[in-house]
């Protein structure tokens, strides 16, 4: 969050956080608009209004050098692994650059928790998957060409810059570079984007901020049982509200500037079990982790028969694939029992699908849907309070 002096009043300026900087979004829709409607690329504006937006968001004396280097870093890892991957498949090579590719949002964690906590900026561990992902792909020759530019706008492009939705190169760069008529621009693209935008400040402004004055905040710092429980409940609405709230804007602002961006949530209070949750919250992150960790984990050890059948290997993935996002989250107590939490109940939601006749039989019914759905959302709830890291103060 930075703080502007204006007419000798200290203004805060976080993304998405306030109103001044809702003004100032609005104010960079007119050229993105102008230039879609008149049938114009925005790419190269886009590229203007990111880096702006950045200097407003960021500290300008420390946050923008260390965006500047790592953005410098990141751009010497791509494509000198891309000009390596076309002359060898070297496993070692690969695992190298991945690691380098890893170290700022490594480095950032591990700072967290010493004196230098400060090293990092806004967004850095979104924007550091973006770069892990292509040395994925570029190994598995997903990716054979970069084009600078689009590269350039794929990293800093600003509505997604803070906390995500995550994108794809691939996605990214085809949405780009895709024709886009005058009435698909307004009927795909610009309505739908107001009614998201719109939709979040409902969320983030009304209901998030609701819940946090007025109920959050209301509650006893004193653990107890009922203070837990209460704690819990407005807790998960809060955090859904409120960063929900965020995705929406994310997602509407990244539409007027005709760009796709993922949607980031799906009604995830009505999953039936927490492996239909995890497709319903944070979907790009968990679809992240999904593709990057949990599925070529599974792959490999199959491949290599390290466990005798693939439900052993499953379970093994899962464990590991929520442990590293506790770990992502930060490296405190709580982040890393909460991501050994979410792993255990899918675990147990996967060995109670296979094995329970009294979920077979039921579970098409109406009246245990229901009931699926209540228990599932308590479920997600303790895994939130967990997550809040109230229980460890």
């Amino acid at each position: 969050m930075k703080e502007i002096l204006i007419g000798g009043i200290i203004m805060k300026l976080a993304q998405y956080g306030d109103y001044l900087y809702l003004y100032i979004l609005f104010l960079t829709f007119i050229p993105a608009i102008i230039l879609r409607l008149s049938g114009f690329n925005t790419k190269y504006y886009g590229i203007i209004a990111s880096l702006g937006m950045i200097l407003l968001i960021m500290d300008i004396t420390l946050g923008v050098k260390l965006f500047l280097m790592f953005l410098v870093f990141e751009i010497i890892i791509i494509y000198l692994y891309l000009f390596i991957r076309k002359r060898t498949e070297n496993k070692y090579l690969y695992w190298i650059f991945l690691f380098l590719s890893m170290l700022p949002v490594i480095s950032s964690k591990v700072a967290g928790v010493t004196q230098y906590a400060y090293i990092g900026f806004i967004g850095l561990s979104y924007l550091n998957f973006k770069i892990i992902q292509m040395i994925i792909e570029i190994y598995d020759c997903r990716i054979t060409k970069v084009n600078f530019i689009t590269f350039l706008y794929f990293i800093i492009f600003f509505p997604t810059l803070s906390s995500g939705p995550i994108d794809r190169w691939k996605r990214f760069e085809e949405n780009l570079n895709s024709k886009l008529e005058k009435k698909e621009y307004i009927k795909d693209y610009l309505i739908i984007g107001l009614k998201k935008i719109f939709m979040a400040i409902t969320y983030k402004f009304v209901l998030a901020y609701l819940i946090d004055t007025y109920w959050l905040l209301k509650i006893s710092t004193d653990i107890t049982l009922l203070n837990s429980i209460n704690y819990m409940y407005s807790y998960t609405m809060y955090l859904f509200f409120d960063f929900a709230g965020y995705s929406l804007f994310a997602v509407g602002t990244s539409y007027i500037f005709g760009i796709k961006t993922p949607e980031n949530f799906n009604k995830p209070f009505l999953s039936k079990d927490m492996k239909e949750f995890w497709t319903r919250w944070h979907i790009s992150l968990s679809r992240w982790f999904g593709d990057y960790i949990f599925s070529r984990f599974v792959l490999t050890s199959m491949r290599k028969k390290i466990f005798k059948n693939r439900f052993i290997a499953s379970y093994i993935a899962q464990l590991i694939t929520m442990f590293i996002m506790g770990l992502w989250h930060g490296l405190t107590v709580y982040y890393i029992i909460y991501g050994f939490y979410q792993g255990i109940a899918l675990i147990l939601t996967d060995i109670y699908q296979r094995k329970s006749n009294f979920y077979k039989k039921h579970k098409k019914k109406t009246w245990f849907n229901f009931i699926q759905i209540a228990v599932t959302f308590h479920i997600i709830c303790f895994g939130m309070l967990i997550f809040s890291g109230y229980l460890f103060k």
